[in-house]
């Protein structure tokens, strides 16, 4: 840097400093605007006063306009002490908390629990919930939120008030029946002016996490369902497997159940849930406790004047089929509730036989206080004296086609290339109607035990009186019978052996060997060899069984166990009673008075036989058709 700039850069700074000290205030100055800080910081603060006192007056009045309008009216009850009202007769004990008025928990008595406890408890505290909730004009009355006083309270009634600012109140009247009903209804006194003119419904929100009442968590888990009945219909339940969210049922609906295996909860509108109600039913995971979370969010009629009360019942109780039809005859409302329809009887088929038979034979055995194992023996005996008819009539149709074989192997001889088995077949039919032998009749002892085994499939674990059930080394015929457990879970084996199951498949397959020996003993050429591929699957299903049904009720698999061995044993019973000379000397008898007197063949047969022909008249013009191209 030069001398003139070094010299220009004095003269700036002190210009600047000049001009500073120049222009600097007073002292008077200073003070003067000292003060007029304070002034205006004064003034500010009491702006910011005045605002939050303004804003103070603006939430007073909101809410005593609140107050004179809506839910605000019940501003005394919205504090208070919870307290419990006990309503019980010698079925069932139910709690009322004060707060929301309803009931919070519920013991079905005289039924242990998984815990050797002795009665159940089906919900408890925060586990289940019911709530009506009231449109105002402004905003909602909702009872949850409430403090009820209880007046009127016996050992089965009480009345349950919520008291309003302007001495209305919303009452909720409580009386239980002699079992397992409970009587209830809604109504408001003195708050018609609050409600929007077009007023007349009411809201209802019930919600339930499902607790596992059961040991065999998976199986209870199968017959835990949201179940509803439509007005105009029959019942229906959302998915017991998977996840359902706000689902809407279009119909109007009598009344919705929170089920689980053996017990229920049932919520009864006598107006009717109005239609487009959401139902909700999430499963839970193995350990948690619970099987379902539930919920139902509903409407129904209400009477914003007073007049006329909202009613409900709430049957709290088994799963008993004959309880059922019993509870619903004490119901008030004179609906065709359909209550025992919570007791699964399976397809309308198997329903049949379960409700007009198996129940029938059920109830006069259990009338004598016989053991359930041992009402079980006897309605598999019972079942197979009333099929016995059939079932020899079917195994003597098989053993006449046994003991006609070698001529049968002697008549068809001739027709062992491939594309000669249609031939074949006519053949064999031809021989059979001379000799008076249909071979459909020995599918039919299959046909005759499916219908029972899949009715009784949907009866046994839907039986509440198998329930704690003990039978030889069976602790409880309602859940499975480990003979081994351990903590971790296996893929498709689970964390247990069932001793039922595996009796079960293991007189499953003595059943098989004994069928496919008779079958095998009955066909002829080509049909032999094939019998080879098919005795393996059969050997198989057994153990298809086992992965199947080791979770499921041990009385279930004691059934299946029983029945497939007393089938067995009749079977090898007709085949050592079974003279086979004697047999072929009455069939050859037979041939000959169909020689004498040729019968035309009818029915299903003739029909078989037509289709053989026609299949085979194809068949030689293919051949034709093949010989003119090479």
């Amino acid at each position: 840097m030069n001398k003139n700039n070094t010299i220009g850069f004095v003269l700036i700074i002190l210009v600047l400093l000049t001009f500073s000290w120049y222009n600097q205030p007073s002292a008077e100055e200073i003070a003067a605007q000292r003060k007029q800080d304070s002034v205006a910081t004064a003034m500010r603060q009491k702006a910011e006063e005045a605002e939050k006192i303004a804003d103070i007056t603006k939430k007073a009045q909101a809410l005593a306009e609140i107050q004179s309008d809506s839910t605000a009216l019940f501003f005394q009850a919205l504090s208070g002490q919870n307290r419990q009202v006990v309503l019980k007769n010698d079925k069932v004990e139910l709690t009322l908390d004060t707060k929301g008025g309803v009931v919070k928990k519920a013991k079905v008595l005289g039924f242990k629990d998984r815990n050797e406890a002795k009665d159940v408890t089906l919900f408890e505290g925060n586990d289940q919930n019911l709530n009506f909730m009231l449109a105002g004009k402004t905003t909602n009355i909702i009872t949850s939120d409430l403090y009820f006083t209880p007046t009127n309270m016996t050992d089965s009634t009480v009345t349950m008030t919520a008291l309003a600012g302007n001495g209305g109140a919303v009452i909720l009247d409580y009386k239980l029946g002699r079992d397992y009903m409970l009587h209830m209804s809604f109504r408001t006194q003195g708050l018609s002016g609050i409600f929007a003119p077009n007023c007349k419904e009411m809201d209802v929100v019930w919600n339930e996490k499902c607790r596992q009442q059961e040991k065999g968590f998976t199986f209870e888990n199968r017959y835990a369902t949201l179940t509803y009945k439509e007005k105009d219909g029959g019942t229906d339940y959302l998915s017991e497997t998977s996840k359902k969210e706000n689902e809407e049922i279009e119909e109007a609906l009598d009344w919705v159940a929170f089920k689980n295996q053996f017990f229920s909860a049932v919520l009864i509108s006598k107006d009717d849930f109005a239609a487009n109600s959401r139902m909700t039913s999430i499963p839970q995971e193995k350990g948690s406790g619970y099987l379902k979370q539930y919920e139902a969010k509903m409407k129904t009629a209400f009477d914003p004047t007073g007049n006329k009360p909202t009613e409900f019942e709430m049957f709290i109780g088994p799963n008993d089929f004959r309880l059922l039809q019993d509870v619903e005859e004490e119901s008030a409302f004179g609906k065709d509730l359909e209550l025992q329809q919570l007791v699964y009887l399976g397809w309308p088929l198997f329903r049949i036989i379960n409700r007009w038979f198996t129940l029938y034979v059920f109830d006069w055995l259990t009338g004598f206080g016989m053991n359930m194992g041992i009402v079980l023996i006897i309605i598999t005996l019972l079942l197979k004296f009333i099929t016995f008819p059939m079932v020899k009539k079917s195994y003597m149709s098989s053993a006449k086609m046994r003991v006609l074989k070698p001529k049968l192997e002697e008549a068809t001889k001739q027709y062992d290339k491939p594309e000669d088995q249609m031939m074949k077949q006519q053949a064999m039919m031809a021989l059979y109607s001379k000799y008076g032998v249909s071979p459909l009749s020995g599918c039919l002892p299959m046909l005759i035990q499916m219908p029972i085994w899949i009715a009784m499939f949907n009866f046994v674990p839907n039986a509440i009186q198998l329930r704690g059930e003990s039978f030889l080394w069976i602790n409880d015929l309602s859940t499975y019978d480990p003979i081994w457990e351990w903590n971790t879970n296996i893929w498709l084996i689970g964390d247990h052996l069932s001793l039922t199951c595996i009796l079960f498949c293991v007189s499953n397959i003595l059943y098989s060997m004994i069928s496919m020996r008779q079958q095998k003993d009955q066909m002829v050429g080509q049909q032999a060899e094939q019998m080879k591929m098919m005795q393996w699957m059969m050997y198989l299903m057994p153990v298809m069984f086992f992965f199947m049904f080791n979770d499921y009720s041990a009385g279930l698999n004691f059934y299946y166990f029983i029945s497939l061995f007393f089938s067995a044993a009749i079977m090898w019973t007709l085949r050592k009673t079974t003279n086979d000379e004697k047999l072929l000397a009455i069939l050859e008898a037979r041939y000959k008075e169909n020689q004498n007197n040729p019968k035309k063949t009818s029915g299903l047969a003739a029909r078989l036989e037509a289709m053989q022909k026609q299949a085979a008249e194809i068949q030689r013009q293919q051949r034709e058709l093949q010989n003119r191209k090479k």
